[in-house]
């Protein structure tokens, strides 16, 4: 219990919750700054001897104003993600509330059976075959991004590409204008990382308003997007409620700005410090989807939360209905006893099962689409433009969470073959 010491602190919290297990382990929820290699080594230490597989986070999270449960073993991860028994997504990704509106998350936010019926009707425009369709125009953008800067020998990889290319895919999916780009991103922004409620809900507001204009525009006007697909919805014979509308439309925007973003920021960040591994993968194209699969599994994001639906004891404490419970994928991706040698970063790795995409049956609809961009990219970037490194002086610290790297300045030798 010697490594629990130094993370206990006084916060109050729940009665039910024993003091010893009350931690502050916001350095593991994406709070913190580090320049590692692998930015979530901090994390092991939640699952060394001694420890508790159940620890309480007192500080609010979110757009939540109370505590939390963490759990940071691979195996309690699963157990929260395929528990829907015990664990609802009931209010998960919920700004909305902030605003003052009612209307769920859709499909993240609605529980089985009634989940699966969304799922369905959104699953269509994710599957691997209508995104190969996808697939011709992805890559042409990228190629058309990418080549506008390798004859320079240097790009801000993770603002001037990796904040752009994905939302550019994500936003003519949807049929939304790219003209908003800058707004969507900075109302994103305060939603998800000013960390103040006031400027959050002002963001959401100004969103949600924004949204419900364009449903209305798809609604008198249907095309062939995403966007006027949900706006022009039918499921089950029944036209889709305004509340259901306005529900999966707000919630795929929010998905769909931030992930692969980071994603890729973090991504080039680990090939620019590890040359080795750069050249490796240059050398070995067929690692490609392997080696996407390890950048995920390396780069967990988001760590995902459940609502408590019905007393439950376990390790020793009694989970009560109404308690969050918050999976730590950012520590569950390195369980050794999951993941060989899992600090390793193996490109060839196989069977890797990690929870970036999260798990259960609500795995992230978007998990196909974000591969696909991050192979293409990978395949297109290692073409074009030679060894490339971190430009000198840059700063290379990451929040091991969504806000990972802002700027990433990236060079390269114009003048070598890549």
């Amino acid at each position: 219990m010697s490594a629990l010491a130094e993370w206990r602190v006084e916060e109050p919290a729940p009665v039910h919750v024993p003091r010893e297990r009350v931690v502050d382990v916001r350095f593991a929820l994406g709070g913190g700054r580090n320049d590692l290699l692998d930015p979530y080594l901090p994390t092991d230490a939640l699952r060394a001897p001694g420890v508790p597989r159940l620890l309480y986070s007192p500080y609010p999270f979110g757009d939540k104003s109370v505590g939390t449960w963490v759990v940071a073993h691979y195996e309690d991860i699963r157990r929260v993600y395929e528990d829907n028994d015990h664990f609802s997504t009931k209010g998960v990704a919920q700004f909305q509330l902030l605003a003052g509106e009612t209307f769920p998350s859709i499909p993240l936010g609605i529980d089985p059976p009634q989940h699966g019926k969304y799922r369905k009707f959104l699953n269509g425009h994710f599957t691997p075959v209508a995104l190969k369709k996808l697939e011709p125009k992805v890559r042409a953008l990228a190629v058309e991004m990418i080549e506008s800067f390798a004859h320079k020998g240097e790009v801000d990889i993770a603002y001037d590409f990796g904040r752009v290319f994905p939302v550019r895919v994500f936003l003519d999916l949807m049929g939304l204008p790219f003209a908003m780009f800058e707004q969507f991103l900075a109302w994103e922004y305060e939603i998800l990382h000013s960390r103040d409620h006031a400027r959050m809900g002002a963001a959401v507001r100004q969103v949600i308003a924004y949204l419900r204009e364009f449903i209305a525009e798809k609604q008198a006007n249907p095309d062939d997007k995403l966007g006027s697909h949900i706006a022009n919805g039918v499921i089950d014979g029944q036209p889709m409620s305004a509340d259901e509308i306005i529900g999966m439309t707000w919630f795929l925007w929010l998905g769909g700005l931030d992930t692969v973003a980071s994603t890729i920021s973090q991504m080039f960040r680990r090939m620019a410090l590890d040359q080795p591994l750069q050249q490796r993968l240059r050398d070995q194209p067929e690692l490609n989807h392997s080696a996407v699969e390890e950048f995920l599994r390396t780069q967990p994001l988001v760590n995902s939360f459940r609502l408590v639906k019905q007393d439950l004891d376990w390790d020793g404490v009694t989970l009560k209905a109404g308690d969050y419970v918050t999976c730590l994928n950012t520590s569950g991706n390195f369980d050794p006893d999951q993941f060989e040698n899992p600090r390793t970063f193996d490109p060839a790795r196989g069977a890797n099962r990690h929870f970036t995409f999260v798990g259960g049956v609500h795995l992230c609809l978007g998990a196909h689409l974000a591969r696909r961009e991050l192979r293409i990219l990978l395949e297109e970037f290692l073409n074009r433009v030679p060894t490339f490194r971190v430009k000198p002086g840059a700063d290379t610290t990451v929040t091991a969470g969504l806000l990972s790297i802002r700027n990433l300045p990236i060079v390269w030798d114009v003048a070598a073959k890549p």
